[in-house]
């Protein structure tokens, strides 16, 4: 994990859920996936968009022209657990189709307009998962 992100980590986790910086004001979770490699739990902050009871997550990278590597790890295992403000759960990933993922993704957009610009840098088309929480 880089230095960045343990840090969001750290300060998510001391603030119940709330975090300064370029995430301030943003609805952020952590997401913790299990490394489709390593196949350890691996932790990243993510931004995420309230859909029902399902927590939308973008798997823009920055615009980058791969995608990051938890969504390898949500695709090689799709069970992940997520941290909401005090409150940690297990999700099932469910990747969006075309539709559903277009809708979704103008709603972050319109919740993060830097979403859009992420789109402008990459040549491939940004996938959408929505995490929803198992049964306990």
């Amino acid at each position: 994990m880089n230095d960045f992100n343990a840090k969001v980590i750290e300060e998510f986790r001391a603030n119940e859920g709330r975090v300064g910086g370029m995430f301030e004001g943003q609805p952020l979770l952590l997401l913790t996936t299990k490394g489709a490699k390593s196949g350890r739990d691996v932790t990243t902050p993510v931004v995420y968009l309230a859909d029902g009871d399902r927590y939308v997550v973008i798997a823009s990278n920055g615009g980058a022209d791969n995608n990051p590597a938890w969504y390898h790890n949500l695709r090689a295992t799709p069970e992940a657990t997520i941290e909401v403000g005090k409150e940690t759960f297990v999700t099932k990933a469910d990747f969006v189709g075309d539709e559903e993922r277009d809708r979704l993704y103008a709603r972050m957009v319109e919740q993060a307009p830097g979403f859009a610009e992420y789109e402008k840098k990459t040549t491939r088309r940004i996938p959408v998962i929505a995490l929803t929480r198992t049964a306990a």
